[in-house]
């Protein structure tokens, strides 16, 4: 009996859904990248952000879920959480997702929650981890895929890539150069994960 669930978990495809906030670049990589999974469902924060479209071009259905007065963060993430559950989702991907999840999500999603940042944490979390790393004139930064908890960017490491900076880059440059990487890195890491039974 055991077998025949395992299998059957094996064989059965992980429904996922894709949190981003921007141009959705990550979002369009995982798209592409042909994964053993089906993105159920994109979750966005912001009714203009170029990733729509991009949803839209693979005919992934939106979720908007805007900040807006008088609408709790709890209150928000419950109605994000009712749309996971009609879509069956099982796993989250953050992908460019600008703000920080709750704990409505965080215990409904127990190690199911996937970011990726663009710096080799602990260095250089939140939201300008590129800036922040190119003011500081390191030599390598990179990016990091990793588990979302409570905090800024302080979940468990699954993956990291170092990207070299070099004394000539401008920032537009070192940014080509993560994004670049980031683009390889984030759907590489969810196949492997899927392939260990991890996800």
């Amino acid at each position: 009996m055991n077998k025949q669930l395992n299998s059957f978990n094996q064989n059965k495809k992980l429904n996922a859904a894709v949190f981003a906030s921007g141009n959705g670049t990550n979002f369009e990589a995982i798209m592409k990248a042909k994964l053993p999974i089906n993105i159920g469902v994109l979750v966005c924060d912001h009714p203009n952000a170029y990733v729509i479209k991009r949803a839209e071009k693979y005919h992934v259905p939106v979720f908007i879920s805007e900040v807006k007065k008088g609408i709790s963060k709890k209150e928000r993430e419950q109605n994000i959480l009712r749309c996971l559950k009609a879509n069956d989702i099982s796993t989250i991907f953050l992908a460019g997702y600008m703000r920080i999840v709750g704990s409505t999500l965080l215990n409904a999603f127990p190690k199911r929650i996937l970011n990726i940042h663009p710096a080799l944490l602990p260095n250089f979390p939140g939201k300008q981890g590129i800036l922040d790393a190119y003011n500081a004139n390191v030599d390598v930064t990179g990016v990091t895929i990793h588990y979302v908890d409570a905090g800024v960017d302080t979940g468990k490491i699954i993956a990291q890539a170092k990207v070299k900076r070099y004394p000539k880059d401008s920032l537009e440059d070192l940014e080509n150069r993560i994004h670049h990487v980031e683009h390889q890195l984030y759907p590489n890491t969810i196949h492997e994960l899927i392939s260990k039974g991890v996800l």
